[in-house]
């Protein structure tokens, strides 16, 4: 799933609230099983139009997943506002 209608700022980084963000991740959750595979966060990657999806999907799999298990679950979730902010180009604001 693109990132939609999130303001684009200056430096090109794309704009939003936590909640927005957290409601963008769970859209990432195609399989709606409360946790992020590679495989989902690659479509991310895509939709951001980043170059290589894939391989920053498994990056951002591998930055993000402390415990290991192959995918990012809701423990993991401030590792992955990390990841999107150093790779995705993603900018959390506070209102």
């Amino acid at each position: 799933m693109a990132i939609k209608s999130i303001g684009i700022t200056v430096d090109g980084k794309r704009k939003m609230t936590m909640e927005q963000f957290k409601r963008w991740v769970k859209a990432l959750d195609t399989d709606e099983d409360g946790k992020i595979s590679k495989e989902e966060l690659a479509d991310a990657v895509r939709g951001t139009g980043r170059w290589f999806a894939g391989w920053k999907g498994k990056q951002g799999l591998q930055s993000a997943d402390s415990n290991g298990n192959g995918f990012v679950d809701e423990s993991e979730f401030h590792n992955l506002v990390e990841f999107a902010q150093k790779y995705l180009g993603v900018t959390i604001i506070q209102l």
